[in-house]
């Protein structure tokens, strides 16, 4: 299980969003936006974040970093990704057992929101979609949808209906902007409910995208039926 770092917006939490990082960063990354989001209407959420495994990383000359998954330079040519599928994968099953923990903690799998900034972005894509149990919503942010070409045939038809949220920076030098819009456009073509999102921003985070991370929060723990 990886080692996570939790924080709950209230006393006896109903909902849950698991937060991945970027490349080279931890799980102490987006805890201090937690309390930057406006969750008024939200129910009492447990936000957890876990750390990445530390791996030697291609592009960084093998450096040992926390990631993901690897990425080598020619991943980077032709304003394509191409994903090291066995660690997309590996981490996608890391995740699926960080949803497996909080059912066990009685919180509903439609109450769970799968979240992630760039590469972690990847990863909330990558799990959610393909997660067999309705998910609340997936939040990927400066990111791009892994494994795109068996996408069609691995995604999950219990979240064929989950809320997406994709922002992404339109001076993004490191995801560029049209692999966001792209992903976009994958999955709005493939009938999902995808709110996308775009900010004059490099490889980051600003303010006006904070306001919209709480605002879509709260719509998708809230409009979730609880029958």
């Amino acid at each position: 299980m990886l080692e996570t770092i939790e924080l709950e917006t209230g006393p006896n939490p109903t909902a849950a969003v698991i937060w991945m990082h970027g490349l080279g960063a931890d799980g102490n990354d987006f805890v201090p936006i937690v309390n930057e989001l406006d969750l008024s209407g939200a129910p009492s959420i447990r936000f957890i974040f876990p750390h990445a495994p530390a791996i030697p990383v291609t592009i960084n000359n093998g450096y040992v970093m926390r990631a993901w998954y690897d990425v080598s330079p020619g991943d980077l040519e032709s304003g394509t990704k191409r994903a090291d599928e066995k660690g997309v994968r590996k981490s996608q099953a890391e995740i699926g057992q960080l949803i497996a923990r909080e059912v066990e903690r009685k919180i509903l799998s439609k109450n769970i929101v799968l979240a992630g900034f760039s590469q972690g972005g990847a990863i909330a894509l990558q799990t959610a979609l393909r997660y067999p149990d309705k998910l609340a919503g997936v939040m990927a942010l400066s990111c791009y949808l892994p494994c795109a070409d068996s996408f069609a045939a691995e995604a999950a038809p219990a979240n064929a209906k989950t809320p997406v949220l994709i922002a992404h920076g339109t001076q993004d030098p490191v995801v560029p902007y049209a692999m966001g819009k792209n992903s976009n456009d994958v999955l709005v073509k493939a009938g999902y409910a995808v709110q996308w999102r775009e900010y004059p921003m490099p490889h980051s985070v600003c303010l006006e995208e904070v306001r919209d991370i709480g605002t879509w929060l709260t719509s998708a723990l809230t409009s979730v039926p609880q029958a």
